[in-house]
């Protein structure tokens, strides 16, 4: 195993806290808010992360949702890259299927030749969006999901990442520059590091597949929590030893928020979870406010899909929080918890992850 690679992956635990601590950020947009607070809010999150000990940052691509701007991680990564100095920064996930293979090896050599040693590039293999949308991306009605795709997929990036196509293969001559290749031509310096590879998933696909491969793995547990321990149990089962990883390494991403007072928390949360119902019926729009949220007539049948969205948002005071994220590690075995605070305002979610660090005790940096 490179010790490197796997130093790259494995977080220390900070404070009191018994695993890693990392944020997801959607760079959610609410009602009354542009896209460029949204975006200013990202980097005041990653600036609270980096100097609270948490150990990565990333940020997931979704397309035509307005309450959500994150349809471009490397560019955002590429900001937070130049705000930021030692928190890892990477993506949750660049939804593989949607882009050429060696599109993301140049996008990410760029980003570690800008942060080196610091990014990491999550992968994900649903397309982040509607069918509709995914087709314009992909520019083809044919919608390349199945099983036969991702991992050719996925063995051509890390190919072009690695620089090692073999002789004869038609992209042996093609190189993703930032990359290896300038280490290995005449008077080159450049490192040959590059950044390691997460699968993500919400189900048992991307499981087995990080585990043959010997990946980390990412389980989406704050939208697909009934999978998650069936994942990463098929995920430790599939494992095998790699040049990356010499045992299994999960995290989890979750929901939480919290909130100086239990029903301020509540409220907050009410939020995304009216965000996601109108997701899901069709109706995507902005992050709605918490007066709207509370005084929104729910119908039965709306109701309870909110009722059990919110049965799995980690949400109250910070001891509350703590209490709650500490038996899921328990429940799960998680290696690191990875919290992405969904609500209508920056401020309540910054106040949420400092409320969070402060419940662990975790260090205020230099």
């Amino acid at each position: 195993m490179d010790e490197n690679r796997g130093d790259e992956i494995r977080g220390t635990a900070g404070g009191t806290a018994s695993v890693p601590l990392s944020v997801l950020d959607l760079v959610t947009v609410g009602q009354g808010r542009t896209a460029t607070q949204a975006l200013r809010t990202g980097v005041d999150i990653a600036k609270l992360a980096e100097s609270r000990g948490f150990h990565r940052y990333w940020v997931a691509e979704h397309h035509s949702m307005p309450g959500v701007a994150s349809s471009s991680p490397a560019v955002i990564l590429a900001h937070l890259a130049a705000h930021t100095e030692r928190i890892r920064l990477g993506s949750g996930g660049v939804m593989l299927p949607n882009h050429a293979p060696l599109v993301i090896a140049e996008q990410f050599g760029t980003l570690e030749a800008m942060a080196p040693g610091r990014v990491d590039l999550g992968l994900g293999r649903a397309p982040g969006t509607d069918g509709a949308t995914a087709a314009a991306l992909r520019r083809t009605e044919r919608l390349n999901e199945g099983a036969e795709d991702f991992p050719q997929q996925l063995a051509e990036l890390t190919r072009f990442l690695d620089d090692d196509f073999p002789d004869g293969h038609p992209y042996a001559r093609i190189h993703a520059v930032p990359g290896p290749v300038q280490a290995t031509s005449d008077g080159g310096v450049q490192s040959a590091a590059r950044p390691p590879i997460w699968l993500l998933g919400s189900s048992g696909f991307s499981a087995r597949l990080a585990g043959v491969l010997g990946l980390p793995f990412a389980f989406a547990h704050h939208f697909s929590a009934q999978n998650t321990v069936p994942a990463l149990d098929l995920y430790r089962e599939s494992f095998k030893p790699s040049a990356v990883l010499d045992a299994p390494y999960a995290l989890i991403g979750v929901a939480a928020l919290a909130a100086d007072e239990e029903r301020e928390a509540r409220r907050q949360v009410l939020t995304g979870a009216l965000s996601m119902l109108r997701l899901r019926s069709g109706r995507p729009g902005l992050v709605p406010t918490p007066e709207e949220a509370e005084a929104y007539a729910f119908s039965p049948m709306e109701r309870e899909f909110v009722d059990s969205w919110l049965v799995n948002i980690v949400h109250g005071t910070a001891d509350e929080v703590r209490t709650g994220l500490d038996d899921l590690v328990k429940r799960t075995g998680a290696d690191e918890l990875m919290i992405t605070a969904n609500a209508h305002s920056g401020e309540a979610r910054l106040r949420s992850y400092e409320l969070i660090a402060d419940a662990y005790g975790l260090p205020v940096l230099g």
